[in-house]
This record gives structure tokens, sequence and C-alpha cells, in this order.
């Protein structure tokens, strides 16, 4: 049977406070701490070499931890600017080069923004950029995961998200669970039946394939009218999601996602405390 699977999106505080200074110490000790996956943080820019990317790969396949990337913050789908936005594709290819050397089978990518044109335009402008990139990319067994969003001016609706997958087969939504709960001002998961319809609509929408081995991130975060402000840790108990809902969900329908952790320096610990959620509604199936 398969079974979801969890892990940090970074390095926690936790990892350097028991000593660790390197990325290429973090897979054995994520496998240590009860862990499976781990996120590779490049968004604010891939800066790592190929044979530093080679060697925490190589720990990666040692210790058994499923990794994936998250690419630069600055790839711009959606961009006015033409120059702008088809530099967008070499931030990804380059992403693709550095996942190759991680053994990551996924990268994770913000879906555009819609500030300051109509979200009609932006979408347009996105399925562009992403017709582009599946040209350039061509067959590939990394999936190109597309991320929803947090702020309400960034396109990153679930459906949004599906809409750019239908681009090409290549792409994949990553469901961030924190940022859709933002951009709905904290109203999106009140139930186990919420989080359900995640999986039930990317899988009637996509298919069954793509809801069960779905890419996700969790974290509580703080939020306004505007949506996203700040990722919190699940120590907060004023802002959601709750993820005791989802592992139910999970276990219901029958999913395997891989969950990355996002919270705000305590990562690691949060997920291993999902890890155990998920265990418990196992047991209890």
């Amino acid at each position: 049977m398969s079974i979801a699977t969890f892990g940090p999106g970074g390095n926690s505080d936790l990892f350097y406070a028991e000593g660790n200074k390197s990325t290429l110490q973090s897979p054995g000790w994520i496998k240590r701490f009860g862990l499976d996956a781990f996120e590779y943080e490049a968004g604010n820019g891939l800066t790592a070499g190929e044979a530093s990317l080679r060697a925490v790969g190589a720990k990666a396949k040692e210790h058994g931890i499923l990794m994936s990337l998250h690419t630069p913050y600055f790839i711009s789908l959606s961009g006015v600017d033409p120059e702008k936005r088809l530099k967008s594709l070499d931030y990804i290819q380059k992403s693709l080069w550095a996942a190759e050397l991680l053994g990551a089978d996924t990268i994770v990518i913000h879906s555009g923004s819609a500030a300051k044109i109509s979200r009609e335009e932006a979408m347009a402008l996105s399925k562009d950029t992403l017709e582009k990139v599946a040209e350039a990319v061509g067959n590939t067994s990394i999936r190109l995961g597309i991320e929803t969003m947090g702020k309400v001016n960034q396109l990153g609706t679930l459906e949004e998200v599906i809409e750019q997958c239908h681009v090409s087969p290549i792409f994949a939504p990553v469901v961030d669970f924190g940022h859709l709960n933002a951009r709905n001002i904290g109203n999106a998961f009140p139930d186990v039946d919420s989080y359900r319809r995640v999986f039930d609509t990317i899988a009637t929408s996509l298919g069954d394939d793509y809801a069960k081995h779905l890419h996700c991130h969790f974290s509580k975060i703080e939020y306004t009218k505007a949506g996203e402000k700040k990722h919190l840790t699940f120590a907060d108990t004023e802002f959601g999601p709750f993820f005791e809902p989802l592992a139910e969900a999970i276990v219901r329908e029958g999913v395997s996602p891989r969950i990355i952790c996002e919270s705000d320096g305590t990562q690691a610990e949060d997920a291993l405390f999902m890890k155990s959620c998920y265990q418990a509604a196992l047991a209890r199936a």
C-alpha cells in the first residue's frame, strides 16, 4: 500500500541548533528525525554548483529521502515584460538540471501575479509561458509543479492551477493548503470533506494519478483581507488551517501525497507532528 510521506521545506532551526552546518547533512538528519522527504529551497536563486547538488542527491538516495526542489521566486509566468517572462524559461531549465542532480522528482513553480493586469490577461500570459516551457523541456520524468498561492492578487486558486496544468501532462498541481486557506480568509478547510474535495477536484479534472500522488505544502499562515501575510508555526492557535482533518481525508480518499511543511523555523518538528497524526488516522481506519 502506498502511504503519505512527510518532510521539511529547507532546514529547520533545530537542524542548525544541533550543530549541523551544511545541507549535505540534511538527508541523514531528516531520516534520523523520522521523516521521509526534503524540499531543497532555491527560492532566492540557485547558487549551488554541480558537485554540491550531486553530493546532496547521493546522500538523499543513501538515506531513502524523497527529494523535490522549489524554484526561484523571481520566475514570472505572467509577467508583462516579455524579456523577463522568457527569462523564466532559463530559470526553470536550470531548476530541472539541479533537480536531476539532486534526484528530485518534482520542482515547484509559483503560478504568477495578477496584480497589475486582469486575471484573464495574467492567465493567458502564464499559459503562453508554460507552452514555451513544455516545448523547451520536451519529455521529462521530473514533474513541473504549479503551486496554489496565498495572496488574492496572485494567480493560484486551485481552479487556476488546474487550468495551467492542462497546458501539458508534464505540469502537475502543487497544493499549498495554507495558501488556499489564507486567500479564502481562513474559510477554506472547515472540515474533512473540504479537504477531500481538493483531491476529488484534481482527480476529476486531471486524472486519478495526479490526485493520488499529489505534492503538497502545509503550514499555518497568518492572513489579512489581501490573503497571505506570513508563515507561522503549529504552536499558533489563531490561524489555520489545521492538519488533523486533512489526515482523515487522506486516509478516506486512499491517496498517498507527499506533504512538505513550510512552518517558520519548525518545519521538521511540525512535519513529524503531521506524520504522527496521519499514522493515528491510519490506525483508526
